[in-house]
């Protein structure tokens, strides 16, 4: 009897330890798991945020696009102009000079006010850094 309960004590021991042993894995390989599906979407999210972006010519936008910028603007100084690709859809923005901040003007190819954002917090995000 001695020896049969000796044996049940170390066959329940052994379970024990297995069972542990195999929870440590499977929290190891969750744990990969879940960093692999971070992982893809932060890239994915990045990819999907994508857009181009290039410095253009008052001249080179289209008449509309021009004409409500210029609206826009009023009386502060354009320091430049970005056409940006995005989702497909071509927008310009108009970096102002209004009141010692640069202020973004977006609008799109047919001329329509698309609003307007704090161009150095886009920047700062991005972490570009544009010449004058």
């Amino acid at each position: 009897m001695a020896l049969k309960t000796a044996s049940i004590r170390r066959i329940k021991i052994q379970r024990i330890q297995s069972k542990g042993g195999q929870r440590e894995n499977n929290m190891k390989t969750r744990n990969l798991i879940t960093a692999g599906i971070i992982s893809a979407g932060l890239t994915f999210g990045a990819v999907a945020q994508a857009h181009e972006e290039t410095q253009v010519e008052m001249k080179d936008l289209p008449e509309a696009a021009q004409t409500t910028i210029k609206d826009k603007a009023g009386n502060d100084q354009i320091l430049r102009i970005e056409k940006e690709t995005r989702k497909g859809k071509e927008l310009y923005e108009a970096i102002v000079s209004k009141d010692g901040k640069e202020t973004a003007i977006r609008v799109d190819s047919k001329g329509k006010y698309l609003g307007t954002h704090d161009e150095k917090a886009e920047q700062k995000e991005k972490g570009e850094k544009h010449q004058h």
